[in-house]
């Protein structure tokens, strides 16, 4: 499923280069008031972003994913946040990208503007992020997904990748992180039918972490996130490095990194309070240091 409803305020593409530079100055700008198209609350030290264009089934467009972006980057600067989730609505997660606002392009527009590049800017935040998905995850939702760290699923959630019904395919990482998480085999299926994935099929498959029923997706994503946040930070960054690396490098170079990580953390105060805790049979008192 994609939307068709236009992006309020969707602008003309422009350079590459232009595109950073005022993406660059909408981040500084946006982290300081409100939002259009997302709502933002703090939960100690979890960040919840909701994607919040109801009328379009919270389709992607451009000023959706600057704000989202210019949202995470604050949240990943801000030191009383450990970790973040992204959710939508109980109907869509994110059922697609804005076509009216992509069926005007060209590909020499496409091409020297690098278009939706600069939407994957959530892969470049370092704190952990949870996607909290209900209902519709298609297309560039899907996309959306895939980019965090984690995928929470409601009971009713869908996935699916069906932009080859559109004469398209998948363009945010649909066919790459599609095959790491589930294999040739399933993203092949998804991406050349088109088809959609349920919740418990695409948990079985790798895809998602863990299925709750859906009035009880978003606090439990909150309540996993909460925990992630209540560790030490500097830990919960290279965990999130080393696997991440694990998709990029051969397990040799991995595993060295890997240990590499492992030996650093013993220059933290966290990991001489963490071990101390434990000894001590008491509660760690992370300092984040």
């Amino acid at each position: 499923m994609f939307s068709a409803a236009r992006c309020m305020y969707a602008r003309p593409l422009r350079s590459a280069v232009a595109q950073r530079r005022a993406f660059s100055a909408s981040s500084r700008s946006l982290s300081r008031y409100s939002y259009e198209h997302i709502k933002t609350e703090t939960r100690g030290r979890v960040a919840i972003v909701t994607l919040n264009r109801p009328k379009a089934l919270n389709a992607l467009c451009t000023p959706l994913m600057t704000e989202l972006n210019a949202a995470l980057k604050a949240y990943d600067a801000d030191a009383n946040i450990g970790a973040m989730v992204i959710t939508g609505s109980e109907k869509s997660f994110a059922a697609g990208a804005d076509i009216k606002e992509m069926s005007r392009l060209n590909f020499v527009d496409n091409f020297k503007n690098n278009f939706i590049e600069d939407w994957t800017g959530v892969t470049k935040i370092r704190k952990p992020i949870i996607a909290a998905v209900n209902g519709f995850a298609l297309g560039g939702g899907c996309e959306l997904a895939m980019m965090c760290d984690i995928i929470y699923a409601g009971d009713k959630a869908k996935f699916g990748q069906p932009e080859i019904k559109l004469g398209v395919i998948p363009g945010a990482g649909g066919t790459q992180r599609f095959t790491q998480a589930v294999g040739k085999a399933k993203a092949m299926h998804m991406c050349l039918t088109g088809d959609m994935m349920s919740a418990a099929e695409a948990e079985s498959a790798g895809l998602v972490a863990k299925v709750y029923p859906a009035e009880q997706l978003l606090e439990s994503a909150i309540k996993n996130a909460e925990t992630i946040a209540g560790y030490s930070l500097p830990s919960v960054l290279a965990a999130v490095e080393c696997i991440d690396s694990s998709f990029e490098v051969p397990l040799a170079q991995g595993l060295l990194f890997e240990r590499r990580m492992f030996h650093a953390l013993f220059a933290t105060k966290d990991q001489k309070e963490g071990m101390a805790a434990f000894a001590g049979k008491r509660k760690a008192n992370f300092t984040h240091e």
